[in-house]
């Protein structure tokens, strides 16, 4: 049982290290136009919350025998925080200001998590305190694509939800789950379950519409155009469908 834990563990490692460099190809189209276009920044900051969050409740002083989370999500978390920054280089000013007070908010939560399990909590109420911290951001981070794939329903076209972020939220998904299961790990079963099924739901959802990424550029601007009418000028037609 130790080894089959220890070996998902591995595996999860691998696949999320995979997913925090699946958002490489977004950011050199972004570094390449000068432009951060539709893409959100939000599902970056949420996602280095969850990684500072869990590389916390991964240490030994708060969770035992859990290393292997506190790895990959400190390197992901460095990762995601190299993401943030182009990201608010590169953004126009309404949406720079959303991604820096998002930011600050949620390094506040951390500091809070932080302050009070270290210094007026102990054992398994410091575990447990974490562990449903850690599994609430990652749930939040795994849902924060869903407005993502709103607007992949509404516009038909899959342009700004990158396939391979999504097939690695599956694969970083399914990992820790097993990891979960075989640990008996709620605060890593519940979050990685939810992240699952929405992989899987992204990945159907780029089946459907993958084709149709040619001929939607009218349906994203109106769709953008309720959601930010500044942000319309520099929606861009794809040119084929690829990952």
């Amino acid at each position: 049982m130790n080894v089959l834990r220890f070996s998902s563990g591995v595996l999860g490692n691998a696949a999320g290290l995979f997913l925090f460099l699946a958002p490489m190809v977004t950011f050199k189209r972004i570094i390449s136009s000068r432009s951060t276009e539709q893409f959100s920044g939000v599902p970056y900051v949420m996602t280095f919350l969850n990684c500072i969050v869990f590389t916390w409740y991964g240490l030994p002083f708060v969770s035992r025998n859990n290393l292997l989370i506190s790895t990959i999500n400190g390197i992901g978390g460095v990762i995601e925080f190299t993401y943030v920054v182009i990201f608010l280089m590169y953004a126009q000013k309404k949406e720079r200001t959303k991604v820096m007070g998002l930011f600050a908010l949620i390094m506040t939560v951390f500091l809070a998590i932080a302050s009070v399990s270290l210094l007026a909590l102990h054992g398994n109420t410091r575990k447990f305190f974490c562990g449903v911290a850690a599994a609430l951001f990652s749930t939040i981070m795994f849902a924060s694509p869903l407005s993502v794939m709103r607007m992949v329903i509404k516009t038909k076209s899959v342009e700004f939800m990158p396939f391979f972020l999504s097939l690695f939220a599956f694969l970083c998904g399914t990992s820790w789950l097993t990891y979960g299961l075989l640990s008996g790990d709620p605060f890593v079963i519940v979050p990685n379950g939810l992240g699952t099924g929405l992989g899987i739901a992204q990945l159907i959802l780029y089946a459907i519409y993958c084709k149709n990424k040619g001929h939607t550029q009218n349906a994203i601007k109106d769709d953008f155009t309720e959601m930010d009418p500044e942000k319309i000028d520099q929606t861009k037609k794809p040119d084929s469908c690829h990952p």
